[in-house]
């Protein structure tokens, strides 16, 4: 009996056989049980869709590589709680594609930047990292300030992101372009309408140039809003047994 396994690692053909049906059994295990439950994931209150400038944001965040430096998930152990604050919860990412987690950090994880710094803060140290961070070795990106921001094919963007589940609603689709400029532009005829399609977004000139709507703008808005929405307070005292 003890020796059976010889007879696998003579037959390179049944070992391989075998393997397969190890593994099936176990990806069954696995997989089986997601078809039979709501949802893998918990919804927590505070998290939803990015707007129309959010996303965009997201967009130049990613195209201008903050990814590679900066991850945005904080793992539950001390050190980092301790420094960044609640551990990421899987929700946060429910309508991040692709996830921006990351598993490397030249600098901060930024989870949990949004409202930690004023738009000021985040406009100098976009401009000129070492104004703000004399150590800093972030490239300087005053450039977005003078680039004005794209909105012709957020359209087509909140489409594809309904595609993947996201959940926007036909208005929200048709009005993504005014609602980008309505969200930097406060005082705008649009911001009223803006403001019924996303309660609770916040809605300010984020570059402080009110006279134009620019890259900076959006991804200001978008690092402002990281982590910001949820009360984690609140989160962890309606938890069982307090998250512990």
């Amino acid at each position: 009996m003890w020796s059976f396994h010889k007879w696998f690692e003579r037959h390179s053909l049944i070992l391989l056989v075998g393997i397969l049906v190890v593994v099936s059994i176990g990806g069954l295990v696995q997989i089986t049980p997601l078809f039979f439950i709501e949802s893998t994931i918990e919804r927590v209150e505070g998290v939803r869709p990015y707007t129309p400038l959010e996303l965009a944001g997201r967009q130049i965040y990613i195209r201008e590589g903050c990814y590679t430096c900066h991850s945005q998930m904080v793992r539950p152990l001390r050190d980092e709680v301790e420094r960044y604050g609640h551990y990421s919860l899987a929700a946060e990412s429910m309508y991040d594609h692709p996830f921006q987690w990351g598993s490397k950090r030249t600098g901060p994880d930024l989870a949990r930047v949004g409202g930690r710094y004023s738009d000021e803060w985040h406009r100098a140290h976009l401009e000129n990292p070492r104004s703000v961070v004399p150590e800093s070795v972030m490239p300087p990106y005053a450039f977005l300030a003078r680039a004005e921001l794209d909105t012709a094919n957020l359209g087509a963007h909140v489409r594809v992101n309904r595609l993947l589940r996201v959940p926007y609603d036909d208005a929200q689709q048709a009005s993504a372009a005014t609602d980008a400029r309505a969200q930097a532009e406060p005082l705008g005829e649009d911001a009223y309408e803006f403001e019924q399609r996303y309660p609770g977004a916040a809605a300010r000139d984020f570059d402080g140039d009110p006279a134009r709507v620019t890259e900076m703008d959006a991804l200001i808005a978008y690092l402002q809003m990281l982590g910001a929405g949820i009360d984690f307070e609140t989160y962890q005292a309606e938890a069982p047994e307090n998250r512990r």
